[in-house]
């Protein structure tokens, strides 16, 4: 290594630095979900993992909570169901909850924790249904009536229970279960769950990984990206239908995190090498953060 490329990792270092002296101590919540979840190369998920180890070494409270759509459909697949979806919601009947949650907690929240454990990031995997409690689900993003059987939407978060995760040295890491009013386990859009996590533990970032660079104008085409979304351009996107499909409920949770408390949301691509930490700890970035006007 010559004497410029050392100088080149000492300026990246650098331009780290008040971001990093800026964000010690806070918390961040981080969606991880996305293509890269099931990615056959286990670099891809260990490259992930260890920006999340990253955020944990200098100083931040990192709250991890996952998806696992892919391996709830493979899931559904070897037990003879289809998968049914309204406006980027799972349809869940009785039969579907029991494998969501199987799946869910004792498959794909333990493959994270795994994974991060590796990086030695100190997971805590927490079964969504032991910190989170929710409603069924009554209406879509749209406010219309809308029955999705064993879907909730988060009333209540343990925040106690996950701040005592954190204060004990761990990452806390979430499934997206609640259980309802009934006590039964009620399966929650994963994006929403993060988004309330964070709206209820007051985080600094609430950060969605995704498998798209972020909000494109142009779907097809990553050269649209929309760096910076504001609030009072959500509707008129969502006309448009650049807003579309599984990112409404990303966009929908977005909003009112920050109208919760949440500082900045990103949403940021998970296949790209260091996505978190080039978004959070770079001046320009590389996805898109949704901000007030």
């Amino acid at each position: 290594m010559d004497v410029t490329e050392v100088i080149a990792k000492a300026r990246v270092l650098v331009e780290a630095l008040p971001y990093i002296q800026d964000f010690r101590g806070s918390t961040f919540v981080v969606k991880y979900g996305g293509s890269f979840m099931d990615d056959p190369d286990p670099a891809v998920r260990v490259r992930v993992a260890t920006d999340l180890a990253f955020f944990a070494a200098v100083g931040i409270n990192v709250v991890v909570v996952h998806g696992g759509g892919k391996a709830i459909t493979r899931a559904m697949d070897a037990s003879g169901l289809k998968p049914n979806f309204v406006n980027g919601l799972r349809v869940t009947d009785e039969a579907t909850i029991a494998i969501v949650k199987k799946t869910l907690d004792e498959i794909v929240n333990k493959d994270v924790c795994d994974v991060l454990a590796s990086v030695k990031a100190r997971p805590k995997g927490l079964p969504g249904d032991s910190v989170l409690v929710c409603q069924k689900l009554a209406t879509d993003d749209d406010g219309n009536p809308c029955d999705l059987g064993f879907v909730g939407d988060v009333t209540e978060v343990k925040v106690k229970l996950i701040k005592k995760e954190i204060g004990d040295g761990f990452m806390p890491v979430i499934s997206p279960v609640a259980e309802g009013y009934d006590g039964k386990p009620y399966n929650v859009n994963a994006d929403t769950v993060a988004g309330r996590v964070a709206s209820a533990l007051r985080a600094r970032r609430l950060v969605y990984m995704s498998d798209v660079p972020g909000l494109l104008g142009d779907p097809k085409d990553p050269k649209t990206l929309i760096s910076t979304l504001k609030v009072s351009d959500v509707d008129r996107l969502k006309k448009s239908g650049v807003i579309d499909q599984g990112m409404r409920p990303k966009v929908q949770s977005a909003i009112r995190a920050l109208a919760d408390g949440v500082q900045r949301v990103h949403i940021v691509d998970g296949r790209l090498a260091h996505s978190l930490l080039l978004e959070i700890f770079t001046d320009k970035g590389v996805g898109t953060e949704i901000v007030h006007d």
